[in-house]
């Protein structure tokens, strides 16, 4: 055992902000209205009840409360964070129990405690604590971790999280403790006594919990060990108890209850290959070697075959030598029946258990909810259903118990059903146990009251656990092995206490020692005493005898109180659980042997436990039972001293490292510690004390005393009780290095008073002591804190702290005789450095004892110069960075690397080129430097490139615009500027911080959007894209008041086509009904006449729904409160002068029954199809529309169905589903099943199938019960057949669907009404299965589908019916002889719709030509014009690229004999020619309809337009081609073509679409039917689908969904569906897809007008061709567009490639196309100014010069937003009395300002304005430090090499206009002018004389910085010898001067003082 560590003895460091504590759960009970406290409430007087202060208010002398139902309270804390505004805030959460309630409160230091959730469950709780679930997240692999409270009660776990679920999981067992990890929760169970007694084997002890809604299952461990490595088994020890568990890192502790020893183990997911060889059950022949078995070679798959063997499982009795088989004792799989079997013993208590163990459907049900892996949960076991054996058990077992377990095992096989294995979730690994040594403890260690994982100040990691009965905390070192995939624990250490508890973000922790003094450890290192004031440390009169209980008297008077303190003391590490009787005598032994104490006890409380530490807060409890909470100081406040502090710990060795920061944090806390200011000057004085610094002797340290005295006692005697000295402290004195220093040196020295002057000779005195601990660190420490400085520079907000670090480094530059390091501190602080000139002599001797590290070079490293190389083209040898600590360095180091050396791989494989990483480890293996071969890597990338790739690494790093801000500004500028060029062109798909950096608000609007995809509010978050509320009645009830106007007014913003379309589409207002009365007709006529007319009104409104239900799709989000508001369906009409009311009930006329029960189905569908998908909808909601009145159930069912189209009828429970159907009501069934079917489209969801073949005879088996199943309801079942299996091509189904196409009509009255739509239906399903798949149909090839299909189609012998269907179909119908030839009007348009489906866009000329038309008069005669339609539109369907948008192309489809002019003559039937035409031509129009659906292709609409005004022309001449083709047959083709049409412009709400529309709504007499309304209205709405935000889609899916919904035969009446099912109509919703793309601008929120450009890709019939569009507009298909872009100049450009995916895109459509835009500075958008003429730029296009005098500053609000921009303008661009002198000052800075908006860079104006300063400041001469200077240089450097590469590329630069060159001259001219006068300074400083103490230091530093010349003392020599120009510049080229610079030298250099050359030439 390695020992403590004691550095400091006697230091003591004090507590801070003490506060009483009393859990804030308390408080929140007592006023709880439970059960409790109701019960008190009756039982007293009020005045008394709140006078007790128990834990509840409980009253000694209530008899009828018994103990057990007084509350055992408990609580604990943790820190809560959460992000508020900018920064985080810290909280601590309470989680508090009592009885029943549980509290979980939150509250900080600055805020009061509240209740966040407060949860009363039915029983008591056993335990309440947080834990981690993790949810998987749809399909793929990240999975969505949810937070939640877990409350265990006896029977089940109720979790609630934070989003507001709830769970309840019943318990199958008594569990004794719950623990939460990483992966969820862990179950122990409760042994119970009868469990030791079973024969075999014990059961589980330890299970897993992953999900609420999961199985619990029990949990694998894998023990080391000799013998037993390979073996891993389920942990059923019954003696291992679980102690402590943690999730980072996952680890539980566990002891062993016999034993008495701890172990650790790793907590992780199973593997395979474990969850293999425990479920493992093999039927291997005897005599297989153990080894083998257990190596896993044998699967799981195997069954057990041989169930007549019954052969012992000897492998724990046996030696290896025997042959064992292992059948069934050591690996048999854990089955649900195990629970049944041992069920009388695990449940012991409540009944509401069972229910679970005893229906694995459910639990199967559960485990397919959540997807295991799918080989797993499978593996099928017949046999054995024990668990298996566990580590070996103490009593050693014969063969005998196992033989007849295992017959009887084998018996039960063959009586229980095979059942399937629990599959375990997780596995326990031992990684280390104690060692039990026979001399290290004498009795048996006792459980771990408390376990906790701590960390030293040198990062490392401790796993301590506290030991009562031996009162020491035991401390076990551990630490990651290198891949980190395993902890390595290693060394124990013991620490006597009584108590302790870790502190986590200080790194340390607090020990209670036995003597009841409080004590501070970091790790194993005590650093000292705490001192809590008030409270005095008992050191000096118990210690003898006061053990760990005593607490027991906390005041006599309430009996009740006593045992309670003990309970919990010993119960909180372990929740309240069972142990708490045991310990029972322990107590009363206690209780006597402190009575005779108890009076002192009684005067002066103390600690006598520590318990709930958060951060670095802990609550002492004291023996008088009050909690104080007190606080233990941080190790330093200051950011500067924190930074030093990680770069010491960094660099030295661990032991070193810790003696400085232990002693650090004694002085630092001492009590009375010094004030924040002086923290900086007490750093330094200790510091330097520990290097060996005599700091009283330093000058300037001996300033910093003054401040603070560095006795380390005196300050702490202040705040120590007068009469509490004592011994140590005097030692201690006399130890201190105080001490020493008063001793070695003359106490009144003369000395001391007479350097009081700064400039005094420095004394050799001042030497450093080589024994000090950090002496041979010194050049290390100085090194490391030399990187800090170079890293302070580089931070805007940290550089004032440099100056303070410089005071320091200089000291030790000086005295390790580092001369160019002290040059460059000069250089940056010349009047500060000038002013010290003290050194300290080291002597030569003990410079050998210090280690002079590999990386301590002479050329210091120095940050800004390496930077200004990188710019000026220099090879750059690595930077030294610490890593951790130069966090900014790094960044901008490897930033210049990628983006100026431009090495793609800077920030990737080649970090080490440009970094070199220091390690505390190098000290004297100095590898060569291997930079000189970098350069040959410059290959140019295109910038555009390197600039995104900064971009998006940097935001990868976490750099953001705020730390931009803080980056000087010389730095900073190449970041700025491929800020800039990103800003022109991002990337669509960038993250929201790269938008942000970059500037884009509305990309990061967009991205921010993205994330927020599962939000509910985020279909019009942040947007005003409401609908407007309407203030009058009748507007709200027609149903269509959601269509958002903002979009459609931006759309279409010249007419008011939309409020059109809702008047024809409205049907909840009364109709208008004029008809004249002429003077013959009576009164009585006249009302029958006035009814009949509003009868035929009445066949379009109900019709009118569908339309609407297309109009107003997907618009309105539904309040979860309310019902969805359905418009009624008003069949009533008005007649006009009176406006009397005219009724179909009033008897007069015969109205069809029934009438109205399909148009109120499609109002509900219309009504439901308003809901978008985006809302957020659940199962009570949709239960809870359901009408009260039975007249509502057909709008109910619609209402169904429209929910499945939306995708929203998933979210039923099946519960309701089954409710719905049984109710026997045929419409609830169709609109149920279609809408389930279509929310699963193509998923062949097996519940949904079982659902439909219920109502399919087809397909259920031959012989089961014959259902009546309503014929249109089986209709419904076969399409969701199609719908559930599209596209899958799934055999089975496709067989039946086939044959059911053809299905023959049965005996009695089966199959014989609206056979059609039946086989319509079929037909329409087969080819949905196997839609598009062609020829290529896998395993279907003996089906001959095809053929079959064409036989149905054309006719001929009748198929024998093969299997199943042959039993049904035996007797012939007695109502309709067909024979045995197949009835073609029947199964005709099925299968020409199913080939057409299955050989979709195969272009598979063969099938095509099977559906030509037939090209002679006498076959024509034998088909029906209407199947002409279908076979035509079929065959275009299949040929789909042969499709194209002409008159031509249509006409093609007529057969030639009817093309050519003909003499009528008898032979050739002029009306079957005239209607064979007009179909084919009609069904070709469809086909092109269906080709350019949704695409708006105006050659495909003139051409159907044409087609539309022809058929109109025909059938206004009553004259001879009418009649020959009919009305009826006019009427159908028109329908289909105006249908077609409204699918090409589906969407755009085209106006002459509209006009034709509305044309066919006026005509309400003669033949138009209802069928035909339906048609006219379903195109109005497809024309304006979605309110004009959807349209269509020609995928495969689309194309099918659009054949079932416009099938050619619409309904003759409204209870028609003979020929085809009216539900399927609004199938046509599954094709609708969102493509409108709305701009909005990020700033107002408002919806714009912007210019798109829109490139198509190339395909065979156009090149690659790109369009503008003005959006909001519609988008052709995705497919079809290679990229889209928003143009400038208006809006900042943005483009999306859709070459790469489109997903990017897809999502924003969705999203209701929301595209974010910004409107750039100096422009206005298009509504205010569509040509253009008023933007910023406008005026100054033709001379740009005059654009800044023209420029007003006032103006500047109209054309940016940007606050700062105002308000500069506001403040310093105009007169005011102030600035009136500086006119030349105002011209400048507006000339700034019109350049940063023109430019569109804003955040540009700091940088010009630091310029100008810096440039003035040298230009008065008033400049303090050379960094402004530096700045300048960087930037003319970044300039220099833009304009080098060309002038080109100067467009690139964001400095373009003249500002710069002026500025750079003024520079110049300074300088330049201060040289010619000052030359001499200059000489003397390069021959290394003193440097200059004046005004001219600073000059002289300025001057070396611009105009970069080295530190040149030692070079001098060679350069003064050189007589001419070109020796000079032979000798200086390695001195890397730029050349211009070298010139600026050569006067001084040459000697000729009066100037060889004009200097102003450079």
């Amino acid at each position: 055992m390695s020992e403590v560590v004691y550095e400091e003895t006697a230091t003591m460091i004090a507590a801070g902000e003490l506060q009483s504590f009393v859990p804030f759960g308390r408080e929140h009970c007592r006023n709880h209205p439970n059960a409790f406290n109701l019960q008190l409430r009756e039982l007293q007087p009020a005045s008394e009840l709140w006078s007790s202060d128990g834990a509840a208010g409980l009253v000694g002398s209530l008899q009828e409360v018994s103990l057990q139902e007084r509350e055992r309270e408990c609580w604990q804390l943790r820190k809560g964070c959460k992000g508020i505004g900018e920064e985080d805030v810290e909280f601590e959460e309470e989680l508090y129990t009592a009885g029943t309630v549980v509290v979980w409160s939150q509250g900080s230091r600055t805020q009061a405690s509240n209740v966040y959730k407060a949860f009363t469950v039915d029983s008591p709780v056993q335990q309440a604590l947080w834990c981690t679930f993790a949810v998987p997240h749809n399909k793929k692999d990240e999975e969505e971790v949810e937070q939640t409270v877990c409350i265990v009660q006896s029977s089940c776990v109720n979790v609630h999280t934070i989003t507001g679920k709830d769970f309840i999981s019943p318990l199958p067992f008594q569990v004794s403790n719950v623990w939460a990890t990483k992966f969820g929760l862990l179950l122990e169970r409760k042994n119970s006594a009868t469990d030791s007694q079973l024969p075999g084997e014990s059961l589980p002890t330890v299970f897993s919990m992953l999900h609420p809604l999961d199985e619990i299952a029990p949990i694998v461990c894998k023990p080391t060990g000799l013998f037993e490595s390979s073996r891993v088994q389920y942990a059923s020890d019954a003696t291992m108890k679980i102690v402590f568990s943690c999730c980072q890192p996952s680890i539980v502790v566990s002891y062993d209850t016999v034993q008495g020893i701890h172990c650790v183990w790793a907590l992780r997911k199973v593997t395979q290959d474990e969850r293999f060889s425990v479920l493992r059950c093999t039927a291997d022949p005897v005599g297989t070697p153990l080894g083998l078995m257990a190596s896993g070679l044998l699967t799981s798959h195997l069954r057990i075959s041989r169930l007549d063997s019954p052969v012992g499982s000897g492998a724990t009795g046996l030696g290896p030598g025997t042959a064992t088989s292992c059948a069934i004792g050591t690996s048999s799989p854990l089955h649900y029946s195990a629970l049944h079997s041992h069920q009388s013993r695990i449940m012991t208590t409540s009944p509401g258990i069972h229910s679970r163990v005893h229906s694995p459907s459910i639990s199967n049900m559960a485990a397919l909810s959540r997807a295991h892996p799918p080989g797993m949960a499978t593996p099928s076991f017949s046999g054995a259903a024990r668990f298996n054996t566990s580590f070996h058990s103490p009593s050693p077992r014969g063969h005998h118990g196992l033989l007849t377990s295992a017959n009887s095992t084998v018996n039960e096989t063959l009586l229980v059903p095979e059942m399937e294995p629990i599959v375990p979730d997780l596995c326990i690994e031992q990684l280390w146990s104690e060692t039990v040594t026979a001399g290290c403890y004498r009795e048996m260690s006792s459980q771990a009251s408390k376990v906790f994982l701590t960390s030293d100040l040198c990062e490392n990691h401790y796993l301590c656990f506290l030991v009562e009965s031996h009162q020491q905390l035991r401390c076990v070192k551990f630490f990651e092995s290198n891949n980190s995939s395993q902890l390595i624990f290693t060394s124990v250490t013991t620490i006597p206490a009584k108590d302790a508890e870790p502190l986590q973000n200080i790194d340390a922790m607090l020990v209670l020692e036995a003597c009841g003094s409080l004590v501070l450890y970091t790790g194993i290192t005590r650093v000292s005493k705490v001192f809590v004031p008030g409270l005095l440390s008992p050191t000096f009169s118990l210690t003898n005898h006061v053990s760990h209980f005593s607490s027991a008297m906390e005041n006599v008077s309430t009996p009740a109180n006593a045992g309670s303190r003990h309970l919990q003391r010993l119960d909180e590490g372990i929740m309240p659980s069972p142990v708490s009787e045991l310990r029972g005598p322990n107590i009363k032994h206690h209780e006597g042997s402190f009575l005779d104490d108890y009076n002192f006890q009684h005067t002066t409380p103390y600690i006598h436990a520590l318990r709930d530490p958060v951060c670095n807060r802990v609550t002492l409890e004291l023996s008088s039972g009050t909690m104080l909470r007190i606080s233990i100081p941080e190790i330093a406040t200051s950011e500067l001293v924190r930074k030093c502090l990680q770069a010491i710990r960094f660099i030295l060795p661990k032991e070193a490292a810790m003696k400085v920061l232990v002693k650090w944090y004694n002085i630092y806390n001492a009590p009375g510690g010094p004030s924040a200011h002086a923290e900086w000057n007490l750093f330094v004085t200790c510091f330097m004390t520990l290097m060996g610094y005599n700091t009283e002797r330093l000058a300037w340290t001996r300033n910093l005393h003054f401040e603070v005295p560095l006795s380390p006692v005196i300050a702490a005697k202040k705040a120590r009780p007068s009469d509490g000295g004592s011994e140590e402290d005097l030692d201690y004195l006399l130890g201190s290095h105080y001490h020493r220093q008063i001793n070695s040196q003359p106490i009144c020295s003369n000395n001391a008073l007479t350097t009081e002057t700064m400039s005094s000779p420095p004394t050799p005195s001042l030497k450093l002591d080589s024994s000090a601990p950090l002496f041979p660190h010194i050049p290390a420490l100085f090194y490391v804190l030399h990187l800090l400085y170079q890293e302070l520079q580089l931070d805007e907000l940290q550089r004032a702290r440099a100056s303070s670090l410089v005071c320091l480094l200089q000291q030790l530059a000086r005295d390790l005789q580092l001369d160019e390091y002290v040059d460059l501190y000069w250089r940056d602080y010349p009047s500060l450095i000038s002013g010290f000139t003290e050194s300290c002599v080291i002597d030569q001797a003990l410079i050998g004892q210090m280690q002079r590290p590999s990386f301590l070079t002479e050329e210091p490293p120095c940050v800004l110069s390496w930077l200004s190389s990188c710019l000026r083209g220099e090879e750059v040898p690595p930077f030294p960075c610490l890593p951790g600590i130069c966090h900014r360095t790094r960044l901008l180091v490897l930033s210049y690397a990628l983006y100026i050396i431009g090495n793609e791989r800077a920030t990737s494989t080649d970090k080490s080129k440009y970094l070199a990483k220091l390690s505390a480890g190098q000290k004297n293996c100095a590898s060569e430097p291997q930079y000189r071969r970098q350069s040959s890597v410059k290959v140019q990338f295109s910038s555009e490139s390197l600039a995104e790739q900064l971009v998006v690494w940097l935001t990868s790093e976490g750099f953001t615009l705020k730390d931009l801000e803080s980056v000087p500004f010389g730095v900073a500028l190449p970041i700025r500027e491929a800020i800039y060029r990103c800003r022109e062109r991002p990337c669509s798909d960038w993250s929201e911080e790269v938008c942000l950096l970059i500037g884009r608000q509305d990309l990061t609007k967009q991205a921010h959007k993205m994330s927020l995809a599962k939000n509910k509010a985020s279909v019009g978050s942040g947007l005003s894209l409401e609908p407007p509320a309407t203030t009058e009645a009748d507007e709200e009830e027609d149903g269509m008041s959601d269509i958002i106007q903002e979009v459609t007014g931006l759309i279409w913003s010249q007419d008011l086509r939309v409020q059109e379309v809702r008047r024809l589409l409205q049907s909840s207002r009364p109709v208008r009904v004029s008809v004249v009365q002429l003077p013959e007709v009576s009164d009585h006529e006249y009302i029958e006449e006035k009814e009949n007319k509003l009868l035929q009104l009445c066949q379009r409104t109900m019709a009118l729904p569908v339309g609407r239900g297309l109009f107003t799709l997907f618009s309105y989000h539904p309040v979860l409160t309310e019902p969805l508001p359905v418009p009624k369906l008003n069949l009533t009409g008005r007649a006009p002068p009176r406006n009397t009311m005219v009724d179909l009930n009033s008897g007069n006329i015969d109205v069809p029954p029934n009438m109205t029960s399909w148009p109120s189905f499609h109002n509900g569908v219309a009504a439901g199809l308003k809901i978008a998908p985006a809302s957020q909808v659940d199962s009570a909601w949709i239960a809870y529309n359901k009408p009260k009145v039975p007249e509502l159930a057909n709008e109910y069912a619609g209402f169904l169905m429209a929910l499945g189209l939306n995708g929203h009828l998933t979210k039923l429970a099946t519960l309701n589903i089954h409710d719905y159907l049984t109710k026997g009501h045929e419409m609830t069934s169709i609109g149920l099943l279609l809408g389930v079917s279509s929310a699963k489209l193509g998923t062949m969801d097996m519940s949904i199938t079982r659902l439909l073949s219920i109502h399919i005879p087809a397909l259920l088996p031959p012989t089961s019960t014959e259902l009546d199943v309503p014929h249109n309801v089986q209709v419904a079942a076969v399409i969701g057949i199609g719908l559930v299996y599209q596209g899958t091509g799934h055999r089975h189904n496709a067989e039946v669907l086939l044959s059911e196409i053809g299905r023959p009509p049965g005996p009695e009255m089966e199959y014989c009404t609206d056979r059609e739509s039946y086989s319509l239906a079929a037909g329409l399903a087969l080819g949905m299965v196997c839609l598009g798949h062609g020829s290529n149909l896998i395993g279907m090839t003996d089906l001959n589908v095809p053929e079959q299909l064409y036989q149905y189609m054309v006719g001929g012998h009748r198929r024998a019916q093969a299997g199943a269907s042959k039993e049904r179909h035996k007797s012939p119908s007695y109502q309709i002889k067909e024979g045995d030839t197949i009835n073609v009007d029947v199964t005709c348009p099925g299968a020409t719709l199913a080939l057409a489906m299955i050989y979709l866009k195969t272009n598979n000329k063969s099938i095509a030509d099977w559906l030509k038309p037939p090209d002679t008069w006498f076959l024509l005669d034998f088909i029906k014009p209407e199947f002409l339609l279908l076979r035509t539109l079929a065959r275009c369907i299949i040929m789909w690229d042969e499709i194209l948008p002409n008159t031509k192309w249509v006409k093609s489809n007529i057969p030639q004999i009817m093309r050519g002019t003909f003499v009528p003559s008898e032979d050739i039937n002029m009306e079957t020619m005239a209607q064979a035409q007009d179909y084919i031509t009609a069904g070709a129009c469809m086909a092109l309809g269906l080709r350019f659906a949704g695409s708006a292709n105006s050659d495909a609409f003139d051409c159907l337009y044409e087609f539309a005004r022809n058929f109109m022309k025909i059938m206004s001449f009553a004259g001879t081609a009418a009649v020959q083709t009919g009305y009826y047959n006019l009427q159908t083709g028109l329908s289909m073509i105006l249908l077609a049409m409204s699918m090409v412009m589906s969407g755009t709400g085209n106006l002459k679409v509209l006009q034709l529309c509305r044309f066919f709504h006026k005509r309400t007499g003669g033949e138009m039917n209802y069928g035909f309304h339906m048609a006219h209205h379903m195109a109005l709405g497809l024309l304006f689908l979605g309110g004009g935000r959807y349209t269509l889609s020609t995928s495969n899916s689309a194309i099918a969904a659009l054949l079932c919904a416009l099938y050619p035969h619409f309904p003759a009446h409204s209870t028609d569906n003979r020929y085809h099912l009216q539900a399927l109509r609004h199938l046509a919703v599954l094709a609708a897809e969102p493509r409108l793309l709305v701009p909005v601008d990020v700033d107002s929120l408002k919806p714009c007008y912007a210019l798109l450009e829109v490139t198509y890709k190339k395909t065979k019939w156009y090149d690659e061709t790109t369009v503008e569009l003005m959006a909001p507009t519609m988008l052709p298909e995705l497919h079809l567009l290679k990229k889209v872009k928003v143009k400038g100049p208006r809006y900042w450009e943005l483009s999306v490639d859709l070459s790469k995916e489109t997903q990017h895109l897809k999502s924003i459509l969705c999203r209701d196309g929301v595209l974010y835009v910004k409107l750039r500075a100096g422009q206005l958008p298009y509504k205010d100014d569509p040509q253009g003429w008023k933007s910023l730029l406008a005026s100054t296009v033709n001379h740009r010069n005059s654009g800044v005098r023209a420029f007003k500053p006032e103006a500047i609000s109209t054309f940016t937003s940007e606050p700062a921009l105002v308000s500069f303008a506001e403040f310093f661009c105009k007169t005011s009395e102030e600035i009136k002198q500086r006119d030349d000052t105002l011209v400048l800075f507006s000339a700034m300002l019109y350049e940063c908006v023109t430019q569109e860079c804003p955040e540009m104006l700091p940088t010009y304005i630091a310029i100008e300063q810096a440039v003035g400041a040298l230009r008065r001469r008033d400049l303090l430090q050379t960094f402004p200077l530096w700045q300048m240089r960087l930037v003319v450097e970044l300039w220099d090499s833009r304009v080098q590469r060309g002038p080109n590329n100067r467009h690139d630069a964001l400095l373009t206009s003249e500002f710069l060159p002026v500025m750079k001259n003024m520079v110049d001219v300074a300088l330049d002018s201060w040289l010619k006068e000052n030359s001499s300074v200059l000489r003397s400083y390069m021959r290394g004389e003193a440097l200059p103490q004046n005004g001219q230091s600073m000059a002289l530093a300025c001057f070396l910085v611009y105009r970069s010349i080295p530190c040149l003392r030692n070079t001098h020599t060679q350069l003064e010898s050189c007589s001419s120009l070109g020796d000079l510049l032979s000798r200086s080229s390695q001195l890397r001067i730029p050349l211009r610079d070298l010139l600026r030298l050569v006067p001084v250099l040459l000697g000729s003082a009066s100037g060889a050359f004009p200097l102003q030439a450079f």
